[in-house]
């Protein structure tokens, strides 16, 4: 049974990265591209949308929500696109784990906005005048 969760996390993370490799096809639909980068960011993101320290609930999305939207999104794609992109993805993973910096700092970015939105909307919470 471990072995096959363990290969069930493998074809994932594939897949993860098959359908950011999708989003930057210029074959694939906009409308397949906009949720293939935003069920990319999301997985790859440190933040759950349920946390998993709630009992039960909190591995929700990553054990059903984040496959679901995976297989939504696989199937909105060109299957000879997905194809070539599994079969990439495939590649990078035998070469050793895919580093993307322009990824990396997209998604450092928009945790600095979202930090800095939340300190706004305090400050002027805290300065309101009644």
């Amino acid at each position: 049974m471990l072995a096959s969760i363990r290969q069930r996390a493998r074809v994932i993370k594939r897949d993860i990265l098959a359908l950011y490799l999708a989003a930057r096809h210029s074959r694939t639909p906009w409308y397949a591209k906009v949720l293939a980068i935003a069920i990319a960011g999301y997985a790859l993101s440190p933040i759950d949308l349920i946390p998993d320290f709630i009992p039960v609930l909190g591995y929700l999305d990553d054990a059903i929500l984040l496959p679901a939207a995976i297989i939504v999104c696989i199937r909105l794609i060109p299957a000879d696109v997905l194809a070539e992109c599994r079969a990439q993805a495939a590649t990078d993973f035998a070469d050793g784990k895919p580093i993307s910096r322009t990824a990396a700092a997209i998604i450092i970015a928009v945790w600095v906005a979202s930090l800095c939105l939340v300190c706004l909307w305090l400050w002027r919470f805290w300065t309101y005048k009644r």
